[in-house]
Formats: structure tokens, sequence, C-alpha cells
């Protein structure tokens, strides 16, 4: 027999196998594989394990009758399907999703974040209209997919060893690509939603010169994306269409000439030190796992929290994955209205999700459940832990521009791609993304910060992480220690120094807008 310890609370051990993290939950997280008739020590119990439980999945801690609804995080995260005993695995084989009554309040939890990172700095571009970037990229944004082979061309031509050598100062030429922007009505949900994206990307800090390019023919043309946008002064841009140059050949070349003269413009611009308040930080998780919502989550929420206590902004995203945890960041909220604006997201989704012949429960997905997660309400519990603790003072659209300092909530899919492309249109120059299974994702023109909560899949995939949260787990930092770790790393990643997606030059394929709507 093995035995381990847990106290109340999630504090742990360096030996710990078993965590409980509120006395009144139901179950413990396995911080290691406990093979049947292993002896447990949690809390002020000892439970012999049952039957096998893997890493991250959850352990009964007390007995339970059919149809109890069962707490993880001090909240219910699904009802059991049958009687369980001590010692057991949960998971789906006996528990399910129960979407059961939460009560709503507006305002009763706000609290002030720490404010000990206030008059810190960081290396940015600071653009005329007194925004600040952390790249400086030249971005050729397309107005409809039937532009995208061309403007994919005119960025290679500026990729490789030595092709921007001679400029210093200019990130890269990225070509932003959809597949949309035309057989859709520009004034319908999807044709907006579209609209904003783009000329968010193309108002966006992280550029410094923009091409946006179209067909000629498309129902959303090229001066759509920058007319009236009130780009910052210095910017450089120039629109094309390929009809009107010529095909795709004249466009490649006449583009690859107006870049090159963009260039040494661009280049001009230089790092400086910026408060650390002109910051905008996207939140983000991906294959998460059991270990999320103890590790890399709560983590990234406390170095969230010290940004937002020094006047930074920071958003959380992905509207399928807070359902069940809403009620909790209504709490949060500064306003009634700004709590409703998100119920009223959530009822949206309900609503999407059901003319689909859906429903939001419909998560996790199977990486996820084979990672520990059994239910949505269980995995939006954990992924509401990147937002920390900080009063929420926003709620905003997909793509919308992030304009209030402070945490922030934003309406996106929870498919990475297309959430983190919402984000950076709003605005964010630096996103966090956190993950258990393991993601390859980035990001551009902001760079994506990959975040592991679990050690074993840091080693394996560990050259496409940026840090290992799951020290907290083994016993070799506090979560208080990776938190600031984090918050360091954000402000060395905004003051110029690569992520290892940057490295990998990953970015450009991710840029996926939300397609909404009917398509003619």
């Amino acid at each position: 027999m093995s035995e381990a310890t847990a106290a109340p609370g999630g504090a742990t051990t360096a030996e710990a196998t078993a965590i409980l993290l509120r006395d009144e939950d139901d179950v413990a997280i396995a911080t290691a594989d406990l093979p049947a008739g292993t002896t447990v020590s949690v809390g002020d119990r000892a439970v012999t394990v049952a039957t096998t439980v893997p890493r991250a999945h959850k352990l009964a801690v007390r007995d339970m009758t059919i149809g109890t609804a069962l707490r993880k995080y001090g909240q219910v995260i699904g009802r059991t399907t049958r009687a369980i005993t001590a010692g057991e695995h949960v998971h789906s084989h006996n528990l399910a999703f129960d979407d059961g009554a939460r009560e709503y309040a507006f305002g009763t939890a706000r609290e002030t974040p720490p404010a000990r990172m206030r008059g810190r700095t960081f290396d940015g571009y600071v653009r005329g209209d007194g925004r600040v970037g952390t790249r400086n990229f030249i971005g050729v944004i397309t107005s409809v997919n039937c532009s995208a082979s061309s403007a994919r061309m005119i960025a290679d031509q500026f990729r490789g060893l030595g092709a921007l050598d001679d400029y210093p100062h200019v990130d890269g030429v990225m070509a932003l690509t959809h597949g949309s922007g035309c057989g859709l009505v520009p004034d319908s949900e999807g044709g907006r939603t579209l609209l904003r994206t783009l000329r968010g990307y193309a108002r966006h800090p992280n550029f410094g010169g923009l091409l946006v390019l179209g067909l000629g023919c498309e129902m959303i043309p090229v001066t759509a994306l920058v007319e009236d946008l009130e780009l910052p002064e210095g910017m450089v841009v120039e629109t094309m269409t390929v009809q009107e140059t010529g095909g795709i050949r004249a466009t490649v070349r006449t583009a690859v000439e107006r870049i090159r003269a963009m260039l040494p413009q661009v280049d001009r611009a230089r790092r400086e030190p910026v408060d650390v308040s002109k910051l905008v930080l996207g939140l983000n998780c991906g294959g998460s796992d059991g270990y999320s919502g103890i590790t890399a989550n709560p983590a990234l929420g406390y170095a969230s929290d010290l940004l937002v206590g020094a006047g930074a902004s920071s958003v959380l995203a992905e509207t399928p994955e807070v359902y069940g945890a809403e009620h909790l960041l209504t709490r949060r909220a500064v306003s009634e209205e700004v709590g409703r604006a998100l119920l009223d997201r959530i009822t949206w989704w309900q609503d999407y999700a059901a003319a689909g012949g859906g429903t939001l429960d419909n998560n996790p997905s199977p990486g996820n459940k084979a990672g520990g997660l059994t239910t949505i309400l269980e995995k939006s519990l954990g992924a509401v832990a990147k937002a920390g603790s900080a009063e929420l003072s926003a709620v905003y659209e997909y793509a919308q521009q992030i304009d209030t300092p402070g945490l922030g909530f934003m309406d996106t899919p929870g498919y990475d791609p297309v959430s983190v492309t919402g984000l950076v249109a709003g605005g964010a120059t630096v996103v966090c993304f956190t993950t258990g299974r393991g993601s390859v994702l980035g990001s551009k023109p902001a760079p994506t910060i990959k975040l592991a909560t679990n050690s074993e899949m840091y080693r394996r995939m560990h050259e496409d992480m940026d840090l290992n949260c799951g020290r907290i787990v083994d016993g070799t930092a506090t979560l208080e220690e990776v938190g600031e770790e984090i918050a360091e790393t954000i402000l060395a990643v905004a003051s110029g120094r690569q992520s290892v997606s940057e490295e990998l030059d990953l970015g450009q394929d991710e840029f996926q807008p939300w397609q909404l709507g009917t398509v003619t």
C-alpha cells in the first residue's frame, strides 16, 4: 500500500497523489495513476482506491447515492447515474451532465486585484493613436477568399532567411486569408462579424503597414476594410484588386513592389518603454485536461490579476466553455448591465446550439474526457480560473474593440483558432494559451504564449511549450510562483522575446474568422 497526503483547500506536498480542492467536494483529483488497492489520505480521511483511477481523473472521497448532485471546486459538476462508493473512479460511466438551476447575482463578489506591478513597463511600439504594439508587422489582408492565394504568394516573397535582413525592426510580412467575403449578405450577422474582424486586424497596433487585397467584385469590397477606420498617423496603407491589376501574376509583382516601398518607413519604428497599463492580454485554452483548472488556468488567472491591478486589459473568451460557471462571473460584474450582457450571450448560444440540433453539453471533447474532464460544467469551472478574481468590467461581441481597462469577456466559440482570432481582432497584443493535452497553436500579429498544465505533456512536447505549470502539482513551485513567472514572461514577450510558436513561424494559417449566417 502507498500513502499520500493532500490538505483541504488544495495545499499539497511533493508526495501527494490526490488533491481535494474544497472541503465540501465529493471528489479529489489523482495526481498519479492510482491502482486499485492504493490507500490515499485525502484531507482528514483515508480512502482506499476501489477501481484504478488514471492521473488527472476524479476519485470519490465519500459514498453517494444515485442522483446525487456531485461537487468539485465547491460547485455542482453533474449528477451521479448510479450509486458510487468512496474510492471509485468518477467519470462518464457514473456521472452525467445536469443543468440544474444556478442563482445569479450581480456585483456581490467584486475584488480589487493587487497593485504591485504598477509602474512596471515593457518595450513596445507606440502608435500615432496612443495604442501600443508588441510587434511590427506588415499585413496583407484579404477582403475575400478569391484573393487568398495571391495574398499568400505575396507574403511568401518576404519569408525565409535573409528576406528582411535590411529591415531588422520589421517582424515580417503576413497574409490574412479566410474562406468568406462573398456569397453572404454584408449587413447580415455573418457579414457584420467578418467585416468587424477584418477591420479589427487592419487597425491592430502590431501592424505598421497594410496592403488590402480583393478580387474586385466581392460583396465586401477592399475599401470597406479601411474607410473611416481612423488608422493611426504613420500607418502605411495600400489597396488593390486582382481584377484591376491584371490577374494573379501582375498582382503579386505589383504588391511586392508596393510592400518593398513600405519597408523603410515601417522599419523606422522603435521600441520604447511604456507603462504596463498599455498591454492588452487575451486568455484562451485548448486541449484541456483534469489539471487545467488546478495548475495553468489559476496560475494564468493570478498573472492576469497582477496585470489588471496595474491598469492593463485582460480578456477571457470562449462562451460555450464558461457555460455552467457564468454565475461566478456575474457576481464579479461591475454592474448588473455587464452581468446581464454575459447572460444574454449564454442565452444566444443555447438558442444557436439548439438550432443546429445540439446542446452546450455536447462539450467536452473526447480528448478532454481522456484527460479527466467529464461534463461541460466541470470544464467551465476550470476554464474561468484563467480570469483570476478581478471584477468583470466589460462584455464584448466577437472581434469588438477592447476599450475598457480591467478584466473583460469576449463572446467567441470554443474552437481555438476562431476564438483567438476574435481576441486579436479586438486588440489583444499578447495571447496566453493553456493546454493539457498539447496544442500547437500560434497567432499573428499578436504572439501566443503556451502554458502546459502538466509535467508529463510538457516533457513530451517541451519544444512547443513556453512554460510548465505542472510544477504546481509536482510540488516544485507554488501557484503564486508560477503566476509571477507567467506575468514576467508576458512582459518579456511583449518586449520582443519570441514565444516558441513564433520561433516556428506559426500563426498565419490560424487566422480563422467566425463564419456565421446564410451563404448564397
